[in-house]
């Protein structure tokens, strides 16, 4: 037999959860949605932060691995373990040769096709629970710490707006080309 059992509902319980729906009507009557309004010039700038295949939309910065790893053991450590092997969520490092396994491992390295986009989603999504509060330099040094644990570019080497576009991703080639390439 179940041990659960249904609470009965108040009178006191049903009057706070509709005054609590009135106010929040209340709340939204007010300010409204802003559906139908047109957006600032900088409520579209803090939104388009795309970042193309080719680099197109790239900001002004740098970083090296160097810099990156103090950065990724401050902000990322807890979540993708000290060199990126994974612990309450996704590996970011390894995975070589695995995709065509029965057990891929789908990481930075095995299987992300363009340096770019590990600067656009570190920059876009991270970290967890601060998304976007990295500035410029801290993504692009976190994105060359992660290609640098990749085995994919040098500790010391500087990726910036110019040079994050030529790295060569070992898996670049298995993907359809949708923008032509630099």
């Amino acid at each position: 037999m179940s041990t659960f059992r249904r609470r009965r509902k108040t009178p006191c319980g049903l009057l706070s959860g509709l005054l609590g729906v009135i106010a929040m009507a209340t709340v939204a009557a007010q300010e409204g949605p802003g559906l139908g309004e047109t957006p600032s010039p900088e409520m579209l700038a803090a939104w388009d932060i795309d970042i193309g295949p080719d680099g197109s939309g790239l900001p002004a910065g740098s970083g090296t691995a160097a810099v990156g790893e103090t950065l990724y053991m401050t902000n990322c450590f807890a979540c993708h373990g000290p060199e990126g092997e994974g612990l309450l969520n996704d590996r970011l490092a390894g995975g070589h040769g695995s995709l065509a396994s029965e057990a891929p491992r789908k990481t930075v390295g095995s299987y992300w096709p363009y340096a770019t986009t590990v600067f656009d989603y570190v920059r876009r999504a991270m970290p967890y629970l601060m998304p976007q509060s990295l500035t410029n330099d801290e993504v692009y040094a976190l994105t060359a710490y992660l290609l640098y644990i990749n085995g994919i570019v040098a500790r010391d080497e500087v990726m910036d707006a110019e040079t994050l576009p030529d790295v060569e991703m070992p898996n670049r080639d298995s993907f359809v080309i949708a923008y032509p390439r630099r």
